[in-house]
């Protein structure tokens, strides 16, 4: 019996490029976001993400290659297209002067919705986000998290296919943002599909079914978290610290032990799939590390790997 053919991708771009004069914003880049999927893009800031999702988004033109969203040429169709689209920018833009019921309700009236349909889908997004108890308050004294929760609810008061997301838990507490994690979580159970950037490594490995590392403009390196984890990195790391001034003797005694050592100012993280073997082994060589932390490799070290530990500006 034959398969289902897959669904064609709501977002499709090849060779997508964003220039500013001579500056190259977005370099050819080719990425495909399929129905009902959490797709990120992660990368350093001054990396290109912020300039695709506004081309997505249809608030920027395309310098060149193509685009489709939801089948539509943003050139051409680009208020059609922001009809389906739900828009988290980096900054909170609320009215601070109305409650936070109004700000949902007056948003809605710009998609054409009546009165009682923008009440009655407010009613229903204060108590997704957690903000009904605060539906009469104003805007101004709110949390960072509960400002960043309703910003997420007044951009599904349209009702959106896709929701646009841009570096959405930046400045959060780790309570708010796992809470963040969760109302997201459940917009992807709901078929919603995501498109968000971070330079969050556990943000981007909580909810990206997939995701693009993005550096100098360019794609990386494409896949799932753990996908990537297994191509670029290796099961486990092993980190050293040794007293100061120890580290800069070793002059090749650790050789051999592990798939790849990488060299930091205050430890060595030692890539290799048994990380306690490592341990073992250093210790057998007579090295007396201060500290040794056996861990799982993660996102973090991917990143790190592809695009640097330069502190970009």
């Amino acid at each position: 019996m034959p398969t289902d053919a897959p669904s064609p991708p709501l977002i499709r771009a090849r060779g997508l490029t964003k220039r500013f004069g001579s500056f190259t914003a977005v370099d050819a880049i080719d990425f495909d976001v399929a129905p009902g999927e959490a797709f990120g893009f992660l990368g350093p800031n001054g990396a290109g993400k912020t300039s695709t999702m506004r081309m997505i988004g249809c608030t920027s033109p395309a310098s060149g290659g193509t685009l489709t969203v939801l089948d539509m040429d943003p050139a051409t169709r680009g208020p059609e297209i922001r009809g389906h689209l739900g828009v988290v920018p980096q900054q909170d833009t609320l009215d601070e002067e109305l409650t936070v019921r109004e700000n949902l309700v007056i948003y809605g009236r710009y998609f054409g919705l009546s009165r009682a349909e923008c009440g009655r889908r407010a009613d229903e997004l204060l108590e997704f986000a957690q903000l009904t108890e605060r539906r009469d308050s104003r805007v101004e004294p709110l949390s960072g998290g509960m400002k960043r929760r309703l910003t997420i609810a007044r951009a599904l008061i349209n009702e959106p296919d896709v929701m646009l997301l841009d570096e959405p838990t930046t400045g959060l507490d780790p309570q708010a943002r796992h809470l963040l994690w969760d109302r997201l979580y459940r917009l992807k159970q709901r078929g919603v599909t995501l498109v968000l950037t971070t330079h969050y490594m556990d943000e981007a490995e909580q909810l990206c079914d997939r995701l693009v590392i993005m550096d100098k403009a360019r794609i990386v390196a494409e896949g799932s978290p753990r996908q990537l984890i297994e191509q670029y990195s290796t099961r486990e790391v092993a980190e050293l610290r040794f007293p100061v001034g120890v580290q800069e003797t070793l002059d090749g005694q650790l050789a051999g032990l592990a798939d790849r050592i990488e060299h930091l100012p205050d430890r060595l993280l030692l890539y290799a799939n048994d990380g306690e073997a490592v341990a073992v082994a250093v210790h057998d060589r007579g090295l007396r590390p201060e500290t040794v932390l056996v861990r799982r490799s993660t996102l973090e070290d991917v990143f790190l790997r592809l695009t640097g530990r330069t502190l970009v500006e």
